[in-house]
């Protein structure tokens, strides 16, 4: 299957996860695992914010960083700019804090409860460069937009 036809048939499991559930942290420990489970990722989680800096939430992988400030590395300025940062080699992103040395590429979604308010944001590391594009960008900013729905 191409990697959209993955997403696609995830979508619907993605849905009924979150269907009737309205508590943010089980939502977003599932769509963790989910994501991890089905695309083997080396690293998926969320970073909430909390008093201006991403806390470590809900994740599948290795053990990560704990606090990012904003504006720092991937995840902080994914935060800072509320908007998807897809990066192709970690090595080459100024800043990028260095959680996992096995870490290559990584895509970072904001989870946005407005155009410029950012909840929270899930990170996605892989262990091979150039893992993440357009397809990701796209299907994960839906599966973020249908989490916020079920908070609302």
């Amino acid at each position: 299957m191409t990697k959209a036809q993955r997403y696609e048939a995830l979508l619907p499991r993605v849905l009924a996860l979150l269907s009737g559930e309205p508590d943010m942290i089980a939502n977003m420990a599932n769509i963790a695992s989910v994501l991890h489970e089905t695309f083997a990722f080396l690293w998926v989680g969320f970073y909430i914010v909390r008093q201006g800096e991403l806390v470590l939430g809900p994740f599948q992988g290795p053990v990560a960083c704990t606090r990012i400030a904003r504006g720092h590395g991937v995840c902080g300025a994914a935060y800072a700019q509320a908007k998807t940062i897809i990066v192709p080699d970690v090595e080459q992103f100024p800043g990028h804090i260095a959680c996992n040395p096995l870490s290559k590429s990584e895509i970072v979604v904001p989870l946005l409860a407005s155009p410029r308010c950012v909840i929270a944001v899930l990170d996605i590391d892989s262990d091979t460069l150039n893992a993440f594009d357009d397809t990701d960008r796209i299907y994960l900013e839906r599966i973020l937009q249908e989490c916020y729905k079920v908070l609302c």
